[in-house]
């Protein structure tokens, strides 16, 4: 078996990850999951203060990276990862609205948590899988994501303050993101955040620019921008301070492409735990990569599965096809500046719906696994790390700063062990029968 597929021609309706599509129907599936993925990758960046062309731009490298390291043989596009947004914005002290002004110090913590990404990658490729799942079981993955969802909440609530009409269109873009995910048809669904978004931006056209209620939309850096440009790259700064926040959020990514990998081998039918390794290797590096030049650090995306599972095309070969596009406009400065004109309300919406769902998304991990809360093993790793995180509980140690989400991430991976050292099944043993 060579080190890529041999794609042959689709025969069925079901398409799978070693065939292909004419180009007539592999583009638009490609635009398709761009758009899938579109709405969290422009978000993440601007919510954190960075430049989302840069960031759209990297998205489309890391996924070719991805597809390269993989051998083109695990169906996934890269996108910006919320869970950065915490640490990031703690790292750099910024409150939201705006250029952020830290973003080195920030991006020298991405490079090294997509570091330690790599590094665990390539462990996996060399002993197996096993000691991650082991490490890191449902209770304590849950335990992390919830906590970073929670440890957003503050973030969310201070971009809600403003006029009463500031809020009236932050909160209805909240609402309108929850009824297209409520109502909307399944292929609705899967763009909710970028549908609520065009609505919100909507809503400031109307009562900005026209009614003059809010303020309204500043078109003039949209016509001065050219089409065509490099964007503007920054490199990273390296201080342990901002590394000890953000590094820790490389356990997550692992977690979070860990249940991507086996979901696919899920949905496709094909078992891919043979590729976690070069799964974590591939996102690690295009991290490391996005971090190296001003971009977010990225992870695999649930939308994409999604429109997998919708479509039933699970081709590879889509989703450099989408890089590619990706890379496109992050070379248009024209669509950055587009980006740049999202009104403050509708970030402030879109911020509080998408920490929420951080939150209670994690939890479903709880709920799918069955983790059992009458264990108090569980029970007291959940509830630690939920406090750390939520109240941002940080710890220093010789001049180091460790924020919420690492205590909490080090409390739920130390304690799950901890508290499973020489002891017996909590289970009640069945009664015998006669």
């Amino acid at each position: 078996m060579g080190y890529f597929p041999k794609w042959r021609p689709a025969s069925g309706a079901t398409v799978l990850p070693d065939e292909k599509l004419p180009t007539a129907a592999a583009l638009p599936m490609s635009v398709q999951h761009l758009l899938a993925m579109s709405g969290s990758t422009i978000l993440a960046p601007l919510i954190m203060g960075f430049d989302p062309n840069v960031a759209v731009f990297f998205s489309g490298i890391g996924t070719l990276l991805f597809f390269i390291v993989t051998g083109g043989r695990v169906p996934s596009y890269l996108g910006s990862s919320f869970a950065f947004i915490a640490v990031i914005m703690a790292a750099t002290g910024f409150a939201g609205g705006g250029a952020n002004p830290n973003i080195a110090v920030a991006l020298g913590g991405i490079v090294v948590a997509g570091l330690i990404y790599a590094l665990i990658g390539l462990v996996v490729m060399a002993i197996g899988s096993g000691w991650v799942e082991r490490l890191m079981p449902p209770a304590v993955t849950g335990a992390i994501g919830v906590a970073i969802g929670l440890n957003l909440a503050p973030v969310a609530v201070g971009q809600l303050a403003g006029s009463h009409a500031h809020l009236s269109i932050a909160l209805t873009t909240v609402l309108a993101m929850a009824a297209i995910s409520v109502y909307g048809t399944q292929a609705t669904r899967r763009v909710a955040v970028l549908l609520a978004l065009i609505f919100g931006y909507l809503l400031v056209l109307v009562f900005g620019n026209g009614l003059g209620l809010v303020p309204g939309i500043d078109f003039s850096a949209i016509a001065a921008a050219p089409w065509f440009g490099l964007p503007q790259f920054t490199a990273p700064v390296f201080e342990w301070q901002a590394i000890s926040l953000i590094a820790p959020v490389a356990i997550v990514l692992v977690a979070e492409n860990l249940g991507h990998i086996k979901a696919l081998g899920a949905i496709t039918g094909q078992n891919m735990d043979r590729y976690i390794g070069r799964g974590f290797l591939g996102d690690g590096l295009a991290t490391m990569l996005a971090g190296s030049g001003g971009g977010t650090g990225v992870t695999t995306y649930a939308e994409n599965i999604g429109v997998m599972a919708m479509t039933k095309v699970y081709s590879t070969l889509i989703f450099p096809m989408a890089a590619v596009i990706a890379i496109l406009l992050g070379l248009s400065p024209k669509f950055g500046a587009i980006l740049q004109t999202i009104p403050a309300p509708v970030l402030a919406g879109l911020a509080v719906s998408v920490f929420g769902l951080i939150a209670s998304a994690m939890a479903r991990i709880w709920v799918d696994n069955k983790v059992d809360f009458s264990d108090p093993r569980n029970l007291f790793t959940v509830g630690v790390a939920l406090i750390f995180g939520g109240g941002d509980f940080t710890v220093e140690i010789a001049g180091f700063a460790l924020g919420g989400i690492g205590t909490s991430t080090f409390a739920a991976l130390f304690l799950y062990q901890v508290l499973g050292i020489r002891r017996r099944d909590p289970r009640p043993v069945p009664a015998r029968n006669g």
